[in-house]
């Protein structure tokens, strides 16, 4: 075992002298392993960091919720030109659903309008996110209130004129001032200021994020823009309890529609039930197409960087002839030949590789420091993938020179090399 150890310590010791030795040849096979480790750690942590934002974004919706809506968040059979007459969910519908939904946690309902400019006195704030939801929301999307209070059932169904402000709109319509109380402008009617969230940080380029938007009674914007207005999009959100099988859930769910809406036996839904999980399998398939693509792409710098490896360690074994058989003909074994010229081609790609992965490492402090609160992730697990493959591709881009070193005959290896 010791013998062992020391010819592995000694293969190591001289393949390290090889490559301080060629500086210049050493530099430039470590550029094709560094531009495709780089180009995989980068797609990798890339594709990491979006699906955290995603999730993150997502996280406050539990994967059981339940979007009741015209549109459907995957793909679907039914024909585009028939999907049109689908008509929008009502609060007449969502009403249907509290009274007569059993096993059911909670049940809101929204509408997506265009985004407002709020005014404070001087101040103004432009491109507000509008959330115009039942009180029941701030249970499923879990809101977080800094100071006041979430409007009440009472003032959700008669539409009292409430909002809650997030906290980047709060510090720019009041500054240093608290809002409770105040009244800001939108729609051309004053709204009382009853809350403020916390601050939530803003996503990849500022979007999806709370302290953009406000919050006030479904019930208000209805009698702004009516029932039929195009410019809104209504959905029914249903929170179900915990303990119960999903599939029978959304089953019975979708029986409550079709009696609420009188549809026949043999009339297909019109509306969709959407499940937070689908939306979360359709990310999970893009981030997977994307990573296969990132590895495709960077398969070919790897490929590219492997055969400059073992081009290098050809030449190498060619200048290095006469010494090989000068150890040989001193009692070198075979086996110290070949780890000799392994070693020295894993060795040169893991160097390659770590180079890559510091450069990584500072592109995405860099990415991260331009992108706000997005963050890069340059996960351990990716580091180790990327070690991992530097030290593959030595070990296949050298096994062949090293095998052809390791059995060069030592009087024709001395004569050769003279």
């Amino acid at each position: 075992m010791l013998i062992y150890l020391r010819v592995l310590k000694e293969s190591f010791n001289f393949a390290l002298n090889a490559l301080k030795n060629n500086k210049l040849r050493t530099f430039l096979s470590l550029l094709g392993v560094t531009i495709g480790i780089f180009s995989i750690i980068a797609v990798l942590a890339a594709v990491d960091s979006l699906k955290k934002e995603i999730e993150g974004s997502l996280s406050s919706l539990d994967n059981s919720t339940i979007i009741v809506m015209r549109f459907s968040f995957g793909p679907t059979d039914i024909p585009r030109w028939k999907r049109r007459q689908f008509p929008d969910v009502t609060y007449e519908e969502y009403q249907y659903i509290k009274k007569n939904m059993p096993n059911m946690e909670t049940v809101s309902y929204t509408l997506n309008v265009p985004s407002v400019s709020v005014k404070f006195e001087e101040n103004s704030v432009s491109n507000v996110q509008v959330g115009a939801v039942s009180h029941e929301y701030y249970d499923i999307e879990a809101l977080q209130i800094e100071k006041g209070r979430f409007f009440n059932e009472s003032e959700s169904s008669s539409g009292t004129p409430v909002i809650i402000l997030g906290d980047e709109i709060a510090k720019n319509l009041f500054g240093t001032l608290d809002p409770l109380g105040k009244k800001v402008r939108l729609y051309g009617r004053k709204f009382s200021v009853v809350g403020v969230l916390k601050k939530e940080g803003s996503g990849m380029f500022g979007s999806g994020s709370k302290d953009t938007a406000v919050f006030f009674p479904v019930n208000m914007v209805r009698k702004i823009y009516g029932d039929n207005n195009k410019s809104t999009f209504p959905q029914i959100i249903v929170k179900p309890e915990k303990s119960i099988d999903n599939d029978g859930f959304i089953a019975l769910l979708k029986q409550k529609i079709r009696m609420s809406r009188g549809l026949k036996p043999d009339e297909i839904d019109n509306f969709f039930v959407n499940q937070m999980q689908g939306v979360t399998d359709i990310i999970d398939g893009i981030m997977g197409t994307m990573n296969g693509i990132g590895w495709l792409i960077s398969g070919f710098s790897l490929l590219v960087g492997g055969f400059g490896i073992a081009n290098i360690m050809f030449v190498s074994v060619k200048e290095r002839t006469n010494l090989i058989g000068i150890q040989k003909s001193l009692g070198a074994k075979n086996k110290f030949i070949l780890f000799q010229f392994l070693f020295e081609a894993v060795i040169l790609s893991v160097i390659g590789g770590l180079i890559g992965l510091i450069l990584v490492f500072i592109v995405s402090l860099l990415a991260s420091q331009f992108t706000g609160d997005f963050e890069f992730v340059l996960s351990l697990w990716n580091m180790f993938i990327g070690t991992a493959i530097s030290a593959l591709i030595g070990l296949i881009a050298g096994i062949l020179p090293a095998i052809s070193a390791s059995r060069l005959d030592p009087v024709e290896a001395i004569r050769t090399g003279m």
